[in-house]
C-alpha cells in the first residue's frame, strides 16, 4: 500500500522530534523494506576492524535516518571472522533502538542458539544453492545443511511464541556460483520447496556472485512462489559485480517483492566468491524508488551523512555510489513523484 506524500513529510520532518518511535512509524509505512546489511555483510569481506562503538554510532545514525532493518552481524567463531567479534555486543545495542528489526546471520544451531540469547529479531541462515560453495563456505553437503536447518527449526519452536526470532533460509549461489559456475534453476526449486517443507517461513533469493539476470530473478521467484506458495519469499539479496544490481532490485520491485538487501556504500561480499564485489548501494537503491514514488521511510540527507561515519572509521575503505557522488538533484524530489504516491492511493 502506498500512502499520501504528505505524510511522509510529516514523518520525515518530525523525525527528530518523534525520536525513537520515527523508525518504528516509517517501517509500518513503507512499501519496499530496505535491511541495511553492511554491518554484516560489508565488514566481513574487509581486513580492517570497525571498533565496536564505531559500528554503534553507525547502527544508531542509519536508524535514525529511517531504517527499519539492519542486519548488524554474524555469529560465527572469532576465528574466522574477527571483523564481527562483538555481535553479541552490537545485537543488544541494536535491539534497544525502539522499532529497529534486528536481523543477524547465523550459519548453524549453535549460531541460532546464540543469536536467540542476544535477543535477534531475525535470524538468517545461509544455504548455498551450489554444493561446492556450501562445502568451502560452510564445511556441509545439501543432505548436512539440511539437518541443520530442521535442527534449527525444532529448537525455535521450543522457544515461547513471543520470543521466537523469525528465521529466513537464505538461498545464496541461487544465480549462479564462480567456483562451480550454472546453478540450475530446478535445483534451486527443489531445496527451496525442501527447506520449506522442514517448517521454515520463509527463504530469501541471494545473488551471492552477482552473476544474476532481471529475467532469471522473474524466473526464480515466480518458480518459488509457485512450488511454495507467495508467502515464502518476500526478499532478494542481490550484489553489483556486474553492474546489474539495480537492474535486478527493480524488476524485483515490479513483480511484487516487499524487500531489499543492501549496503551503504556498497561495501562488502563472500569471502568465499572470488570476484565477488558488494552488495547494490543503500543511498543509490534508496534514491531510485523515492524517485519513483516509492515510501523506503529514509531521509536521503541523513542517510548520505552516515557515510561519513563508516568513512572516518574505515578510511583505508573505498565507499561507492552515484548519488551522493553527483549529490541530490535541485529541488528533489519531484512534483511528478509526489505525483505517483497521491495517484496510487487514489
Amino acid at each position: 500500500m502506498l500512502y499520501h506524500y504528505n505524510d511522509i513529510v510529516v514523518l520525515k520532518t518530525q523525525h527528530l522530534k518523534l525520536g525513537g518511535l520515527a523508525p518504528q512509524l516509517a517501517k509500518s509505512m513503507v512499501d519496499i523494506l530496505i535491511s541495511e546489511v553492511g554491518p554484516r555483510d560489508g565488514l566481513q569481506s574487509i581486513k580492517n576492524i570497525m571498533p565496536t562503538a564505531a559500528k554503534q554510532q553507525w547502527i544508531q545514525a542509519q536508524y535514525e535516518a529511517g531504517c527499519g532493518e539492519i542486519e548488524v552481524g554474524s555469529f560465527v567463531p572469532a576465528k574466522l571472522l574477527p571483523q564481527l567479534a562483538d555481535t553479541e555486543e552490537i545485537t543488544r545495542f541494536a535491539t534497544s533502538l525502539p522499532g529497529l528489526s534486528v536481523a543477524v546471520l547465523a550459519p548453524n544451531l549453535h549460531g541460532v542458539k546464540a543469536a536467540t540469547r542476544a535477543g535477534a529479531h531475525k535470524i538468517s541462515m545461509p544455504f548455498s544453492m551450489s554444493e561446492t560453495h556450501s562445502v568451502k563456505n560452510v564445511n556441509k553437503t545439501h543432505k548436512q545443511m539440511l539437518a541443520e536447518i530442521e535442527q534449527c527449526v525444532e529448537f525455535i519452536a521450543t522457544l515461547p511464541s513471543d520470543t521466537r526470532p523469525a528465521l529466513e533460509i537464505g538461498l545464496s549461489t541461487a544465480f549462479g556460483c564462480t567456483i562451480e559456475g550454472e546453478v540450475k534453476e530446478s535445483t534451486v526449486l527443489k531445496l527451496a520447496e525442501t527447506v520449506v517443507s522442514l517448517g521454515v517461513a520463509e527463504v530469501g533469493l541471494s545473488d551471492t556472485t552477482g552473476v544474476g539476470n532481471p529475467r532469471q530473478l522473474r524466473r526464480l521467484v515466480e518458480g518459488i512462489w509457485h512450488h511454495c506458495g507467495r508467502h515464502a519469499l518476500h526478499g532478494v539479496h542481490l550484489h553489483n559485480t556486474r553492474g546489474q544490481g539495480l537492474a535486478n532490485a527493480l524488476m524485483a520491485v515490479e513483480i511484487g517483492l516487499t524487500t531489499l538487501d543492501s549496503s551503504l556504500g556498497g561495501i562488502g561480499g563472500c569471502p568465499w566468491a572470488p570476484g565477488a564485489s558488494g552488495n547494490i548501494v543503500t543511498e543509490d537503491l534508496v534514491f531510485m524508488l523515492e524517485s519513483m514514488g516509492l515510501n523506503t521511510g529514509f531521509d536521503m540527507e541523513k542517510l548520505i551523512a552516515v557515510r561519513d561515519i563508516v568513512q572516518q572509521a574505515l578510511p583505508d575503505e573505498e565507499l561507492y555510489g552515484f548519488t551522493p557522488a553527483a549529490g541530490l538533484p535541485k529541488g528533489w524530489p519531484y512534483e511528478d513523484s509526489k505525483a505517483s504516491i497521491l495517484q496510487a492511493t487514489g
